[in-house]
């Protein structure tokens, strides 16, 4: 008679091969599924120590891990996933002694107290991170003799780092039913309100950008929620301001959040946020006057962002009676003011990707990442853009910070940017891959303009689909025919004059998709993948000074040629 350890193994692989028949997006698969096929792939490995030897065995694994938490990151499985994921990168780091392999295990372990407070595996994430301090503070073990066949553990994946999201690994399956519920019993004196249902999500801050004629008002919270908003007209008879308030379901105001935020701008009064009911937390905004506004949600982490703006919307003011433009005279000369006028493009924001903890896609080379390339690539086409345009540039970042997507086009918003311009590294999973491409705001037309899109909100592509509810209305504002012919004019100019002193340039041409960084952008906007950081000769390319140069003199050119056909009306 057959022992059961010795059945085991054969049902697992005959599980692995019908499970890999059944695709990730199908209806039918669930994140049990998905879960119990990540288990599978892994036990195969842990059999095979040849494999165990390269990095992509384990990659492979973890990003199945992984799938569990953005196919379904909702479901109980998910944060067992993203657990089970944070364990083999640790595993992965005793091998590979890549720095890079623990800190994305702790992401991973932090992402869970962030997102699943309530879930078992929260505990079991504090618990191993207090596991992975300790072992730094122990004296270092000595280091066994490298193996041979360690090689291919240098290999990098080129799939970009979603921001806290990779997660590792738990022991089994979790189980919904009888999932405990860890208590929090720390610090009870800074817990005045009672502690909030599993389903709650918690408030954990509110910011806001503003200028004379537009305010961005942001509300971050925990995990998603469903949300609901009203507009409220003024009362005269108890001194009430018009009022926009904001009701987030299944919530809980958290101890950091201040009751009152004074904006005091042209527009707006404050933002006041209180616990409206037990288990909804209500923001109300008081409004001075105000034209228009939107309110909608982003993910990954999930923030409620509330554009206001001025009636009219021209950049005017008034003296003697007499309206004219207000001229922003930074770094121009007073011949160069009259031709900006001429050409209506008086500034520009150039907004490098990524920053501080968010390193973009790692490159080909080894360190290299794709925050660093494009800060230097838009230092460069700062500077040269003052110099041929005569106008005025604005860089979101000049250093190694992490800016969040939404205050960057707030940046360009409350500075009156006349064109924004957002700055990308591709990257695939094909070293094969090669070119550049340029992108304006629109629903997405294919699955690869997708799958970018997803890479640089740091979201899923199932949240890139949500995101085609809300386009519609908050795209009646954007000026997309112009964004367009801009993305063309630069798409083109790029690939032409690179083509002149490089061979290989190939243009993937002009595409729409919906980018988090150009939602609520007021004036012509695109984003430019410049080359493939994944690709090695593209990668050798993008960190040399005179490729750089050249590949800025050609944006400044597309940016020329479209200035020069629009032909606006003059102030």
């Amino acid at each position: 008679m057959l022992k059961l350890k010795t059945l085991i193994p054969g049902l697992l692989l005959v599980l692995l091969f019908f499970g890999a028949a059944i695709p990730a997006s199908c209806a039918s698969a669930t994140a049990q599924q998905q879960y119990v096929h990540a288990d599978a792939t892994y036990l195969i490995l842990k059999k095979n120590p040849a494999k165990q030897k390269y990095r992509e065995s384990w990659v492979k694994c973890i990003n199945q891990y992984q799938r569990v938490n953005t196919d379904f990151p909702d479901s109980s499985w998910a944060p067992a996933g993203l657990y089970r994921s944070a364990q083999l990168y640790l595993e992965l780091h005793k091998r590979s002694r890549r720095d890079r392999d623990k800190i994305e295990a702790i992401d991973l372990l932090k992402r869970i107290q962030g997102r699943y407070p309530d879930s078992a595996y929260t505990e079991r994430a504090r618990h191993l991170l207090k596991k992975i301090a300790s072992a730094r503070s122990a004296p270092a073990p000595k280091r066994k003799a490298p193996l041979k066949r360690i090689t291919s553990l240098k290999k990098r994946t080129f799939k970009h780092r979603m921001p806290t999201t990779r997660v590792a690994a738990a022991p089994s399956p979790p189980k919904p039913v009888k999932r405990p519920r860890p208590v929090k019993q720390s610090k009870p004196a800074k817990q005045p309100q009672p502690a909030s249902p599993s389903t709650d999500t918690h408030i954990t801050g509110l910011r806001f950008w503003s200028n004379p004629e537009y305010t961005r008002v942001v509300i971050d919270a925990s995990r998603n929620r469903t949300f609901s908003h009203k507009l409220l007209k003024k009362d005269p008879a108890t001194g009430k301001p018009q009022r926009l308030y904001i009701d987030l379901h299944h919530s809980r105001l958290g101890k950091g959040v201040p009751r009152h935020t004074a904006i005091n701008d042209n527009l707006l009064i404050q933002a006041r946020a209180g616990q409206y009911s037990p288990h909804t937390v209500r923001v109300v905004i008081d409004i001075k006057s105000f034209d228009n506004y939107k309110v909608f949600s982003l993910k990954d982490p999930f923030r409620l962002v509330v554009d206001v703006w001025a009636k009219g919307g021209a950049r005017k003011t008034k003296k003697n009676g007499k309206t004219r433009a207000l001229v922003s005279t930074d770094n121009l000369k007073s011949s160069d003011i009259t031709r900006q006028l001429a050409l209506g493009v008086r500034k520009i924001v150039i907004d490098p990707g990524h920053g501080g903890k968010d390193p973009g896609a790692p490159g080909y080379l080894k360190n290299v990442w794709e925050k660093d390339v494009v800060l230097k690539i838009s230092k460069r086409l700062a500077a040269k853009m003052r110099d041929r345009l005569k106008c005025d540039v604005v860089l979101t970042r000049s250093t190694d910070t992490f800016l969040t997507l939404e205050e960057r086009t707030a940046i360009a918003n409350t500075r009156n940017a006349d064109l924004f311009i957002s700055l990308h590294c591709n990257a695939a999973r094909s070293r094969n891959a090669y070119g550049m491409e340029t992108y304006f705001l629109n629903l997405a037309t294919d699955d690869q303009a997708i799958a970018v899109a997803a890479r640089e909100n740091a979201t899923s592509r199932k949240n890139i689909s949500d995101l085609e509810s809300i386009l519609n209305d908050l795209m009646k504002n954007a000026k997309i025919n112009e964004s367009s012919r801009l993305a063309t004019k630069v798409q083109g100019a790029m690939c032409k004059g690179l083509a002149k002193k490089y061979s290989k340039i190939k243009s993937l041409g002009v595409k729409q998709a919906p980018f988090y960084v150009l939602l609520g952008a007021r004036m012509p906007s695109i984003l430019i993948e410049t080359s493939f950081l994944s690709n090695k000769r593209e990668c050798k390319r993008l960190v040399s000074s005179t490729f750089q140069e050249r590949l800025c003199d050609s944006i400044i050119d597309g940016v020329e040629r479209y200035i020069k056909e629009t032909n606006p009306k003059t102030f």
